[in-house]
């Protein structure tokens, strides 16, 4: 028999520990599959149109990180497919064809060419009826401002095609918003935030109910946009700088200024943007990130600005590397794991994967109405 009085304290605490319940594992587990099943978990930004405009088949795409097996076994319920637009088509003015290109590959090769999977969603209902169907709600964000060529018109247009949110730059300072990633060149004209043109560029998208998104922009451009809006402000696929200190990320100040008039931070996935290691290796460099980085990200969000803050914009198959544990969309069963482990509810969770995101739609859809209805009564 054991004798605790001949035993030092440490071996004794020691003991306690062993003796001491572990962890509920099948609690755990059977929270994960509860929440997996029921939960809507929206990704604001996923690059697999990139693919599938050059004729991937998101049927089957184990090159990728996107597919329509994985996406079932990852309970994704809703994706923002990427209108990307890179740069490049900047030049000779490609870029309207090459948004038009985009937009038909997610509506030609995802939604028409696998509807038993995909349902078209353009509103936040609309999410919610294809989640009870059991289809994955397909939406559309364009990203890159330059694709609009500064004409409000093609804004329209783009939102009549089914566009719901419209990235404001990406890496290129365009004609109406400087972006974060160019600010160090002194060769590009920078127009301190947001010119005149863009101030009525972001009035016409709160007018049409279109999601301002804020990645990928200047500080000064994002306070210049939450400034003139209406309507809360959508942070589509980024992190915070504070836990990762690079300029695509978002300073503390702009997150709880975001929250404070509704916003949604999506945390990104991407190695270089969610770990220090990663972000400051030499180019070229192997780099790694892990699930545990990202739980780091939307730990820190919600300390400074609450769990209504924080959403879910991997940027999965736009990204060079994807964290250990967070691979590609099956994975995210693991980050659920990771937050109950962590301490979050299955409530929080709820709210971090979908529930933030659509009060979030629903809030620029009711400013839009209202805007509609001012200018119909004028």
């Amino acid at each position: 028999m054991l004798n605790r009085a001949r035993l030092p304290l440490s071996v004794l605490a020691c003991a306690a520990c062993l003796l001491a319940a572990p962890p509920d594992r099948k609690k755990i587990d059977a929270q994960v599959k509860a929440i997996t099943k029921s939960a809507i978990l929206i990704d604001t930004h996923n690059d697999i149109p990139s693919f599938t405009v050059d004729g991937a088949d998101i049927g089957n795409a184990p090159k990728n990180e996107t597919d329509i097996p994985r996406l079932k076994q990852g309970g994704v319920g809703a994706i923002f497919f990427s209108v990307y637009v890179a740069s490049k088509y900047v030049e000779g003015n490609h870029s309207a064809n090459r948004a038009l290109q985009m937009i038909d590959t997610v509506q030609h090769d995802i939604i028409n060419r696998y509807p038993d999977t995909f349902q078209a969603a353009f509103t936040a209902d609309d999410i919610v009826e294809a989640h009870k169907r059991h289809k994955v709600a397909a939406l559309m964000g364009l990203e890159g401002g330059h694709a609009i060529e500064d004409s409000p018109r093609l804004l329209r247009d783009y939102y009549r095609l089914g566009v719901r949110y419209m990235t404001l730059t990406h890496t290129n300072t365009n004609n109406w918003a400087d972006s974060s990633g160019d600010m160090k060149k002194p060769e590009v004209q920078h127009h301190n935030g947001l010119t005149d043109s863009g101030k009525d560029i972001i009035r016409e998208m709160n007018r049409l109910g279109m999601l301002i998104d804020i990645s990928h922009v200047a500080d000064k451009t994002f306070y210049d946009a939450l400034e003139v809006s209406q309507a809360p402000l959508l942070a589509s696929h980024s992190s915070a700088r504070a836990v990762t200190d690079v300029p695509r990320n978002m300073t503390d100040d702009m997150i709880r200024a975001l929250a404070k008039k509704g916003g949604v931070i999506q945390v990104n996935f991407y190695c270089n943007f969610i770990n220090s290691t990663a972000a400051q290796a030499p180019e070229n460099t192997p780099v790694h990130a892990y699930l545990a980085d990202v739980v780091a990200h939307i730990d820190h969000i919600r300390q400074i600005a609450g769990i209504d803050a924080i959403g879910i914009g991997s940027d999965f198959d736009g990204i060079e590397c994807a964290p250990e544990g967070l691979e590609d969309v099956s994975k995210f069963p693991s980050l659920t794991r990771a937050l109950l482990e962590k301490g979050y509810t299955p409530a929080d969770i709820k709210k971090i994967y979908g529930g933030n995101t659509l009060r979030l739609m629903r809030q620029v859809e009711k400013v839009a109405a209202r805007l509609k209805a001012e200018r119909g009564s004028a």
